[in-house]
């Protein structure tokens, strides 16, 4: 029979016709037990050489470490879940309890600024009652901004490149990133108004950022605003 070549194989034999035979067969170890505290293989933290059993028991340490790692990440993840669900209760909350439509639109910019850390927010509605009409979230808007509202699906989210909505902001300059939120009565619906939210900040809102949460929030300040429509 001839000897092991460069592939680690005998004739017929490969490490995986081993390797195979190893795992199907635990009774091998059983048989030779010796073979456990003999074999020699290279520790990854050092040149030393350790016993099999000492490399299982490091890649075992290895496994729960990793193991912690992402228990550590989801628990991680959930508080941070937590924290956006109780600060978007509590601006809800505010949005409903707020009955007079006038100071709607200041009441939802402000409590929504203070529950996200956001730098600026403005608004922006039309086709509202006549009694609202002298609110500044009524201020005209052009035709783009209307046919831009519409034809969003999701939010925007990207860098301020001249958007007309980033001129409503009161130090419009300074923002580098915003997110347009398009107000609907429901998501199936034409757009009756835009939420922009800003920040100097050119990370803060991109165009790979998830978009649900801020959808969520554009559902719920559309669904308030509607009170300012006209009937």
């Amino acid at each position: 029979m001839s000897n092991y070549g460069n592939n680690g194989a005998t004739d017929g034999i490969t490490e995986d016709d081993i390797a195979g035979y190893l795992a199907n067969n635990p009774s091998f170890f059983e048989r030779h037990a010796e073979l456990l505290a003999t074999v020699q293989l290279a520790s990854p933290h050092g040149t030393r050489a350790v016993s099999l059993q000492e490399r299982q028991m490091e890649m075992l340490r290895e496994r729960i470490k990793g193991l912690e790692r992402k228990i550590m990440e989801m628990i991680r993840y959930g508080q941070d879940n937590m924290s956006i669900s109780d600060r978007l209760h509590r601006w809800t909350r505010a949005v409903m309890l707020t009955h007079n439509p006038r100071l709607l639109p200041p009441v939802l910019l402000h409590d929504l600024q203070h529950q996200f850390m956001i730098p600026q927010a403005a608004v922006r509605v039309w086709g509202v009652a006549p009694e609202v009409a002298d609110l500044p979230c009524a201020a005209e808007v052009s035709e783009d901004v209307k046919i831009f509202a519409t034809s969003l699906v999701a939010p925007y989210c990207g860098a301020n490149s001249g958007f007309e909505a980033a001129s409503w902001f009161e130090n419009a300059d300074s923002v580098m990133s915003l997110a347009l939120i398009p107000l609907r009565p429901d998501r199936s619906h034409t757009a009756f108004g835009l939420l922009a939210l800003g920040s100097p900040d050119p990370t803060r809102y991109t165009p790979d950022m998830g978009v649900e949460f801020l959808a969520q929030v554009g559902d719920i300040a559309g669904a308030a605003l509607t009170r300012l429509l006209a009937g």
